[in-house]
């Protein structure tokens, strides 16, 4: 074998984790006051096509968690290369994430990201906390299809895309 050993928990997880492709979403909502909240995230997974469920974890100490436990709905936006931006710009300054005119009110009233690969319009069903996370378990009402691009992914703390392989 030709593995080094790490024996901190913690550096473990994130050692591999960094060596683990992940997908890029944008998962957006609504606050109580209708304003529009969202966040990056590469935790996103179908659980499953009958019922269609879907689902996502989150930190409960970010900036979207406390409208994300009144929200009802979400819209979980797919990325390609080209969201590179978009999927930085949701990451960064909660404050600053929907001051541009990239985005549109959408089904359920939902921020809709117009240059996304996908958006699946979902209604949270449960939110499991977990520590200082929480899993939420989404159901999947309709879907926004966009154009087929190469997929978001983040892979060793940096967004790329994904390499095909014959």
């Amino acid at each position: 074998m030709n593995f080094s050993i790490e024996n901190e928990p913690v550096e473990a997880l994130k050692a591999v984790f960094r060596r683990h492709a992940s997908g890029v979403s944008v998962i957006t909502m609504t606050d109580e006051q209708g304003k529009p909240v969202g966040f990056t995230a590469t935790s996103m997974t179908s659980l499953g096509s009958n019922p269609p469920l879907a689902s996502f974890n989150v930190a409960s100490g970010s900036s979207t968690w406390a409208p994300l436990c009144a929200a009802k709905y979400v819209a979980i936006h797919s990325l390609g290369i080209e969201n590179t931006e978009l999927a930085k710009k949701m990451a960064a300054a909660h404050e600053l994430r929907f001051l541009d005119d990239d985005w549109d009110s959408g089904p359920r009233d939902l921020p809709i990201f117009r240059e996304a690969t996908g958006v699946l319009i979902a209604k949270i069903r449960e939110i499991h906390s977990v520590e200082a996370n929480a899993v939420v378990i989404v159901e999947i009402e309709e879907g926004l299809i966009g154009a087929e691009r190469k997929p978001l992914v983040y892979h060793q703390r940096a967004y790329k895309t994904a390499v095909e392989v014959d």
